[in-house]
């Protein structure tokens, strides 16, 4: 059984490509579902769905955001 790398080096531009394209797959999946065109061989779309957003909450919660430590930014 094959192990998995714990060294990943990605890109900032890597990662939004990726990024990108799970955002353009849930927008398809989740039209698809409100437009009821869900072929019934798929199975379970809305936890596709679901899986893929929070997937994007956990890359988003790893992004490091500009902050200035010497000045105080209100919000």
């Amino acid at each position: 059984m094959p192990k998995f790398n714990t060294n990943i080096e990605l890109s900032i531009e890597d990662m939004d490509l990726i990024e990108a394209a799970l955002r353009q797959t849930k927008a398809d999946l989740s039209s698809k579902l409100i437009e009821a065109e869900v072929p019934t061989n798929e199975i379970e779309p809305e936890r596709r769905v679901r899986k893929i957003h929070n997937l994007l909450g956990r890359l988003h919660n790893q992004k490091v955001f500009y902050r200035p430590s010497n000045t105080y930014v209100g919000g």
